[in-house]
């Protein structure tokens, strides 16, 4: 990356804070995060024209690998449910709201270091409204790409709620709602 611009998070920490976790949350959040790529691919990379042959073809690969791994991944945690309890399960729902939580502060941290370095590097003075406005749109879009795409995705989802009670479901979706987008209020 160009001089200037940092990462606002330690991979140490970040596995530290995974590997603290059950097995059921972390192929959770591993099937999230693997969904959430393949749709990046699609929705990003696939049909744009202007991207070259080459980097459209290591990304096609990239999407066909992660193909792999959502399917070993779901399997692997649907034999995990199988042997798990009521009680750990439980707890495992609570466990992959906190790995959740994580993630959003690493993209929250990202936003602002990604926002600062936008400011520092545009070429010209951002108003006080442009800084905000800057900030929200990067936490928003981060949001999205690294948390709610893959919550959103309909494979997620029916695995999720194939492997949970209701109650749990409404924890998780309780959970991920602050992180969504307020809708603007209309002009009167």
């Amino acid at each position: 990356m160009q001089p200037g611009y940092n990462f606002a998070w330690d991979p140490n920490e970040v596995a530290a804070a995974v590997l603290s976790k059950s097995s059921w949350a972390v192929l959770g959040l591993t099937l999230h995060i693997e969904l959430f790529t393949q749709s990046h691919y699609r929705e990003s990379i696939r049909e744009d024209a202007d991207l070259s042959e080459l980097f459209k073809d290591v990304f096609f690969f990239h999407w066909k690998e992660e193909c792999q791994h959502a399917i070993m991944d779901e399997l692997e945690w649907r034999r995990l449910d199988a042997g798990t309890s009521a009680e750990a399960r439980d707890t495992a729902v609570n466990e992959l709201i906190q790995l959740v939580g994580a993630v959003d502060a690493i993209v929250q941290a990202q936003a602002d270091a990604d926002a600062d370095y936008f400011a520092r590097t545009c070429g010209r003075q951002l108003s006080a409204p442009e800084e905000r406005m800057t900030r929200q749109t990067m936490l928003e879009a981060y949001r999205f790409q690294y948390i709610l795409s893959g919550a959103r995705h309909p494979h997620f989802a029916m695995t999720l709620a194939s492997l949970t009670t209701a109650a749990q479901l409404q924890r998780i979706h309780e959970a991920l709602a602050p992180l969504a987008p307020v809708p603007a209020l209309a002009a009167a």
